[in-house]
């Protein structure tokens, strides 16, 4: 089994909670994770390694090019068959390098990732009772007029000093800057705080509050193929970043829309979506986070509202030294890197561009509580021959394989049939026009969820 060197877990001033997710979790948390691996996972994990050294496509290091914790995203996301996994993280590869990912996060032009931060899910400082970074979105802020212009001035300006690929349009590609600061920003810090049930356990995930309350059909309808791209293009290449999925405010017609997103998803992530009745939301959110964690506006204690940039928890007290003037994380992206001649602790660096010019100041810094496994080459035994036999173990909770229809490309996690679309986006039309003639509130949350979609989150 996979170890790694944390150092005084006793140590820092941040007090330990026990969680109670484990009662209401279906996926059980940590399972799959680096340090709770089982033989077979473990197994496959190698194996993973060996193919994707021979492949020359990741470098075993010291330091690696990809550590355990990514290489295990994969691997969870494609049921721990090491060829589909190796297909989905080559693709990735591909596409990152195509568009200069870590450029692009490390140059991006400060408004307009602002921009695009206030249009997508935020963190809200917080974190679930795992540990777990906390996301809220507010759908309704995403209508058609603002996403027209949001597109606009992406294709217009310079935004960042990475390359594009030409196919991945630039809206798209300044909301992947906050996947990236998801990746680089939020879980390596998540990671690096103790007061969790499993501080030996790098924190991978997100837990995510979705309000769609006040979107009506046609708003639905109208951003369906931008929601699409952003949701198809985040699961082929950002996979397994997404825990739970609290859906809130669902009105009466979401059953609709439910039909469209089950689509977009691959079947593991849709497992994790949950839609809410409103006498469910308090009672269920509590079960998952902590009711001073919970923004008030769904029956919790934190004073947040959307938009606001994230709200420093008092746990981290003691752990948190802020520099610069700092007393909360800033805007735009930051990163973390190692401390010169402190290694025992790690510093956040503010980073892109502002007013044309390369921003870098320290933010803060913290004890380094979590150091990666060190990265120990491991004999194998017919080592190529082993590395290359796709092995199935293990697989992650959701529906059977479908044979050959499970190795085909990403593209095989979502359907489309733009015909079909015609003819819904017509029955919308006339729909939406007789709920106004009847009066009819579509923007009403519905009393219950409806049986169809509704998922019980305990």
């Amino acid at each position: 089994m996979a170890t790694n060197n944390r150092q005084s877990l006793d140590a820092p001033p941040v007090s330990r909670t026990r969680s109670s997710a484990s009662v209401a979790s279906a996926f059980n948390y940590p399972h799959g994770h680096l340090n709770s691996l089982s033989d077979q996972q473990e197994d496959a994990l190698q194996k993973f390694k060996a193919l994707l050294e021979k492949r020359r496509v990741w470098k075993r290091g010291p330091p690696p090019s990809h550590n355990d914790q990514t290489l295990l995203r994969f691997l969870r996301a494609r049921r721990w068959i090491v060829e589909d996994a190796y297909t989905q993280f080559k693709e990735t590869e591909d596409w990152r390098a195509a568009n200069e990912l870590n450029i692009l996060y490390e140059t991006i032009d400060l408004d307009a990732y602002e921009e695009s931060r206030r249009l997508y899910p935020q963190w809200t400082g917080r974190r679930d009772r795992r540990g777990i970074p906390l996301y809220v979105y507010e759908i309704r802020t995403l209508d058609n007029k603002t996403v027209a212009n949001y597109e606009k001035n992406g294709a217009k300006s310079n935004f960042s000093k990475a390359k594009s690929d030409g196919k991945t349009s630039p809206g798209l590609m300044r909301l992947f800057a906050l996947y990236e600061n998801l990746t680089r920003f939020s879980q390596p810090f998540a990671t690096q705080l103790t007061d969790r049930e499993n501080p030996d356990i790098p924190i991978t995930l997100s837990t995510n509050i979705v309000d769609v309350s006040g979107v009506g059909l046609k708003q639905f309808w109208n951003l369906k193929a931008h929601m699409q791209a952003a949701s198809q293009l985040a699961t082929a290449h950002y996979p397994e970043t997404l825990d739970r999925i609290f859906i809130i405010g669902a009105p009466f017609f979401f059953s609709t829309v439910w039909g469209w997103i089950k689509r977009w998803f691959d079947p593991i992530t849709v497992s994790k979506i949950f839609i809410l009745a409103p006498n469910e939301v308090l009672p269920t959110l509590e079960s998952f986070i902590e009711k001073r964690n919970i923004p008030k506006k769904y029956g919790g204690d934190l004073d947040y509202s959307f938009g606001q940039l994230s709200i420093p928890d008092p746990a981290w007290d003691g752990v948190v030294a802020w520099d610069n003037g700092y007393s909360s994380f800033p805007t735009g992206p930051m990163i973390w890197e190692d401390v010169e001649g402190q290694p025992e602790r790690l510093q956040c660096v503010a980073v892109g561009y502002e007013n044309g010019k390369p921003r870098r100041e320290r933010v803060c810094t913290i004890p380094r509580t979590w150091t990666p496994p060190e990265n120990e080459i491991q004999p194998t035994t017919n080592g190529e021959a082993a590395a290359a036999a796709p092995t199935e173990t293990e697989a992650a909770p959701g529906p059977p394989e479908q044979g050959a229809e499970h190795n085909k490309s990403l593209e095989s996690f979502h359907t489309t049939d733009s015909q079909v679309d015609t003819q819904i986006g017509t029955q919308i039309d006339n729909n939406v026009d007789a709920l106004e003639k009847l009066g009819i509130d579509e923007k009403k949350p519905a009393a219950e969820p409806t049986p169809a979609v509704a998922q019980t989150a305990v």
